[in-house]
């Protein structure tokens, strides 16, 4: 005899399995950022994450908040990049590529604190 809670569970299940992948490959897909469409920038941290599935910095520029995603942390913690690097208040270098979709959010190559530059893909 199946369970009312059976019957949530394998629905919960089967709902996860058919969206993650999707959701997976709309999040991870960096073919969504326009390699001609550079940002360069010095600026300040406003605040940051260190945390997967990336880190993200979060930095103002003509008065506007950029949104600057990072590797996972695995990576930067192989690649020498601490959260005390990336810490609000740092000033950092930053190339990265404009989203497609959203001209506010950027995918890092690469990151430069204090004179150290560390590459993120």
């Amino acid at each position: 005899m199946t369970t009312r809670r059976q019957i949530l569970i394998a629905g919960i299940a089967t709902f996860g399995v058919a969206v993650l992948p999707a959701g997976v490959a709309a999040h991870h897909g960096w073919g969504g950022f326009d390699r001609s469409k550079v940002l360069d920038f010095t600026g300040v941290v406003a605040r940051s994450t260190y945390a997967n599935p990336h880190g993200t910095l979060f930095m103002v520029r003509d008065g506007q908040e950029l949104t600057i995603e990072l590797s996972p942390t695995s990576r930067m913690q192989a690649r020498g990049l601490s959260p005390e690097d990336i810490a609000a208040g740092k000033t950092v270098r930053v190339y990265a590529y404009q989203n497609r979709g959203n001209p506010q959010v950027f995918r890092a190559e690469w990151v430069e604190v204090e004179g150290r530059r560390v590459q993120l893909r």
